[in-house]
């Protein structure tokens, strides 16, 4: 015989189902018109404090080319030097030590000589750069006054954002001074950005324009989630898709500055990762695509020591899942040196757990270098390649050459086309090896420029008149 509920009995059992709900998680959605009308103000006033504008700037020479004939300066009457011209960056950043260490995104401020922030108060102050990451898209600044204490933002711990939570975005959208938006979580983890070497991004739909880059994210705690970095745009404008670096990477890079240093260091796992394709899913008998897959190892790495093997799929890290490379690079790479990570790893249909040493790349004197010559490399700047370089340009360890680090503008490297990451494998008929060979062969007199690099993986060759 089927039994109802009384209309109490109903409502008891549902209150006691809210009321389990909420000891569990204090997530709770408005029940009223009159919860609808609460306001973020007490939030902003405590967050809003420690979020700065950032204005960047720097003298670069704009020289018309034909200013260089002198026929053509003598029929106009024109003068042949260089014209100066500013370039001037707008940004965001969010101070996260009371010493006044700021965050902010490293191409607001990348190439820039002269840095100011200005604080929610208008007041205004120099600041300089301490550290940048090119590979997280992140750099830290120092506030040049070195006796106020400044209002500082506490980390969140960003593993914990969940989708549909409410969060806040504070910057300076186009520069019209500082602004607060809102909107919620629309997804975590996102991989597959393209935006910077390490992609796990929290979207959200608050609204995010150009020079709320290096801004806040947070959640209604005050505490910091994210720092705003991107936004997907047809129009230049937000169109409700932003993306912001977890504050668990941000912490990362920030407990770098603050230590002293002036590069990030990371883990090092020493392995070349592979994404698991539909097919590989299906020979390795997995559900669906998920993992890194490793594809080589480094001899003498954590890894090699660990006993990792060439078509181990690792599936976590420390308990936590791994979908892709991107985000196994995330979970290890926010590993605190000096330990042991716990890799979950399938091999031959078998689960299993590997232990392996969190330390960082061995260093093999770099011998960096500025060319200075008349060759086609004048003003690059050029480095040995070691574990640690490559693992920073994403080469492969056992590459042959020379990396490129540096390509300033408007040198004779930079108007050829070299990049950041191209590797000098031949000159001349001659291999590069080291980066004195490349030095002592760019110090030559050549008619005509015989260069092959590795770009991307593939070898590009190219005959440059001297």
């Amino acid at each position: 015989m089927t039994r109802f509920l009384s209309r109490a009995a109903a409502f008891a059992v549902l209150a006691s189902f809210v009321s389990t709900a909420q000891a569990q998680d204090n997530r709770l959605v408005p029940t009223s018109p009159g919860q609808l009308t609460l306001s973020y103000a007490p939030v902003v006033k405590r967050v809003a404090p420690a979020v700065v504008n950032v204005y960047a700037a720097r003298v670069v020479e704009n020289r018309n080319p034909m200013l260089d004939d002198p026929i053509f300066r003598r029929f106009f009457g024109m003068q042949g030097g260089p014209r100066e011209q500013v370039q001037r960056s707008l940004g965001s950043g969010v101070i996260v030590d009371a010493s006044g260490l700021i965050v902010t995104n490293n191409h607001v401020v990348e190439n820039m000589s002269e840095v100011k922030v200005s604080l929610a108060d208008k007041r205004e102050f120099e600041a300089e750069l301490v550290l940048k990451d090119a590979r997280t898209d992140l750099a830290v600044l120092k506030i040049k006054e070195g006796t106020e204490r400044f209002p500082a933002l506490d980390f969140a711990n960003s593993d914990d954002v969940q989708v549909g939570d409410v969060v806040l975005a504070i910057g300076n959208p186009f520069g019209v001074g500082q602004t607060v938006t809102h909107g919620i979580v629309s997804a975590v983890a996102r991989t597959q950005v393209g935006i910077t070497d390490y992609q796990f991004f929290i979207q959200t739909d608050a609204a995010i324009n150009p020079g709320n880059s290096g801004g806040a994210l947070t959640d209604l705690s005050g505490r910091l989630v994210g720092i705003n970095t991107a936004i997907f745009s047809r129009s230049g404008g937000s169109q409700g898709i932003g993306f912001a670096i977890p504050a668990n990477m941000v912490r990362v890079v920030a407990l770098s500055a603050k230590g002293g240093g002036s590069a990030v260091k990371r883990p090092w796992l020493g392995t070349k990762m592979q994404v698991v394709t539909p097919e590989i899913a299906d020979s390795l008998g997995l559900k669906r695509p998920a993992g890194a897959l490793v594809a080589a190892i480094a001899p003498n790495g954590p890894a090699a020591r660990a006993g990792l093997k060439t078509g181990d799929l690792i599936v976590s890290v420390d308990g936590q899942a791994v979908d892709d490379p991107n985000a196994f690079d995330y979970r290890f790479g926010t590993k605190p040196l000096g330990g042991n990570a716990v890799l979950g790893i399938m091999r031959a249909g078998k689960t299993s757990n590997v232990t392996v040493a969190l330390q960082t790349a061995p260093e093999t004197p770099r011998d960096e270098i500025v060319l200075k010559s008349g060759s086609p490399f004048a003003g690059a700047k050029v480095a040995n390649i070691s574990p640690a370089l490559a693992e920073e340009l994403r080469l492969d360890s056992s590459a042959d050459g020379v990396a490129i680090l540096d390509v300033p503008n408007g040198t004779a490297a930079e108007r050829l086309g070299f990049r950041r990451g191209d590797v000098v494998v031949e000159v001349n008929n001659q291999k590069i090896a080291k980066t004195k060979d490349l030095e002592r062969i760019a110090s030559e007199r050549a008619p005509v420029w015989r260069i092959t690099i590795q770009r991307g993986g593939q070898n590009l060759s190219v005959a440059i008149r001297g």
